[in-house]
C-alpha cells in the first residue's frame, strides 16, 4: 500500500521530531511492505516569516489532497507580539476547520516503565492510568465571536462560547464509540451549573447516550474533574468535553502519565484523513539541542496508521517498540530518573526504529 502524507514540521522542536517520525514510518514501510511519500509544507510561525501568513493556501491545498497530515508543533514566544488574528496558532484552528476535523482523540496511558516518572503518589501510579480524552475541536470559545471595544473603565475584550446541538451530538457519538472499544464508560465534563452552553451540552449528551445503552455515562463539573484527575485518575475511561476544557484537561492528563512529551493525538472528522500531532508545544528553549522527546510524535504516527490507514498491526508494532526501548531504560531528559540512560532525540528515534519487529 502507498500513502501520501503532508508533513508540517512547524516551529521550535517540531522539525526535529517530524524527522524521527518519518524514519519510524519508513522502517514500518520496509517491515510491512508499504511505501510513504512525505511532502513537507510550512505552517505556523515559520510560514509567517516566509509568506506573511500562518497558513498559506498552498499548504492547505496539499493537506486537502493528502491521505493524512503529520504535524510537529506550531507557535512560540517569537511571534507573541502579533495580534490574535495573525498568530501562528491560527493555522491550527483553520486546518481543523477546513479539513473538517471536529474530534480530537488523546489517549493518556502510564506505561509500566515510566511509573517512576509519574508525579503522583506511588500508590496512585501503581494503580495505573489509562484514559482517553475526546475533545470537541471546531466549536466553542475558540471559534465564537471575539473582539475588543472601549468601555467605561478602558479596553474591554470578549470571547464567546457557542455550541449547536449538532456539534455536540457528533462529538458525543465519537466519544461513545471510543468507549465501546474500551471499558465502556464516558465521563462528560461541563460547567452546567453556570454556563448555558454547558446546559445544552449536558442535555444533548444525555440524548445521545440513549443510543449506547451498554456504555455508562456520568457527568462532572470541570473544576472537580481537574481535581479528580490528580486524586484518582483510574476512575476515568473516556473523558468527553468541550474545546477549551479539553485543551486544559488533556495537558493535565499528559503530565500525570510521566511527561507531556509522551502523549500523541489524532484530530478526526467524517473522512479517513486526519491530522496527527503531539500534545506538547514547540519548546523553543530546547530547539536544536537534540533534547526533545520524539515519542509523542512517533506515537502520533502510530495513531495515523491505525485511524486513517487501517493498519492496526503496524500501529501496534510502533507502540510495542516504544515500550521495549523504555523497558531497556533509555530516557530523554524529560522522563529521566535515577539509574536510567539518557539519550537525545535522534538516538531515541533510532532505538525505536531498531526495536520495530
Amino acid at each position: 500500500m502507498h500513502f501520501n502524507i503532508a508533513a508540517i514540521p512547524g516551529d521550535g522542536i517540531g522539525p526535529e521530531l517530524i524527522e524521527q517520525a518519518i524514519l519510524v514510518l519508513e522502517k514500518i514501510g520496509k517491515s510491512f511492505g508499504h511505501s510513504f511519500s512525505f511532502e513537507k509544507v510550512q505552517a505556523g510561525g515559520c510560514a509567517i516569516d516566509a509568506y506573511g501568513e500562518a497558513l498559506p493556501e498552498e499548504t492547505l491545498n496539499i493537506c486537502r489532497q493528502s491521505d493524512s497530515v503529520l504535524l510537529g508543533a506550531i507557535g512560540g514566544p517569537r511571534w507573541d507580539h502579533l495580534e490574535g488574528s495573525q498568530r501562528p496558532e491560527k493555522a491550527l484552528l483553520k486546518l481543523r476547520k477546513e479539513l473538517g476535523l471536529y474530534a480530537n482523540i488523546r489517549p493518556a496511558i502510564l506505561l509500566e516503565a515510566l511509573r517512576d516518572a509519574c508525579p503522583l503518589r506511588p500508590d496512585i501510579a501503581e494503580a495505573g492510568i489509562n484514559l482517553c480524552v475526546v475533545r470537541e475541536l471546531t466549536g466553542g470559545i475558540y471559534f465564537g465571536e471575539q473582539g475588543t471595544k472601549e468601555g467605561k473603565s478602558g479596553a474591554v475584550a470578549y470571547d464567546t462560547e457557542i455550541y449547536s446541538a449538532g456539534e455536540i451530538e457528533r462529538i458525543a457519538r465519537t466519544a461513545f464509540k471510543v468507549a465501546g472499544k474500551r471499558r465502556k464508560k464516558v465521563t462528560s465534563i461541563d460547567k452546567a451549573n453556570i454556563l448555558e452552553s454547558s446546559r445544552l451540552w449536558r442535555f444533548v449528551v444525555c440524548e445521545v447516550a440513549k443510543d449506547f445503552p451498554d456504555v455508562e455515562l456520568n457527568h462532572m463539573y470541570v473544576d472537580n474533574a481537574a481535581m479528580q484527575l490528580i486524586r484518582d485518575p483510574g476512575q476515568f475511561d473516556v473523558i468527553l468535553t468541550t474545546n477549551m476544557f479539553g485543551d486544559i484537561l488533556s495537558d493535565e492528563a499528559a503530565m500525570i502519565t510521566g511527561s507531556i512529551g509522551m502523549l500523541p493525538s489524532a484530530s478526526l472528522g467524517d473522512r479517513d484523513r486526519g491530522m496527527y500531532e503531539p500534545v506538547h508545544g514547540s519548546a523553543p528553549d530546547i530547539e536544536g539541542q537534540d533534547k526533545a522527546n520524539p515519542i509523542a510524535t512517533i506515537l502520533s504516527a502510530a495513531m495515523m496508521l491505525r485511524h486513517s490507514f487501517d493498519c492496526e498491526e503496524e500501529a501496534s508494532a510502533i507502540e510495542h517498540a516504544v515500550a521495549k526501548v523504555l523497558e531497556q531504560d533509555y530516557r530523554t531528559t524529560d522522563i529521566m530518573s535515577r539509574g536510567k540512560k539518557t539519550v537525545g532525540t535522534k538516538e531515541m528515534g533510532g532505538l525505536i526504529c531498531e526495536a520495530i519487529d
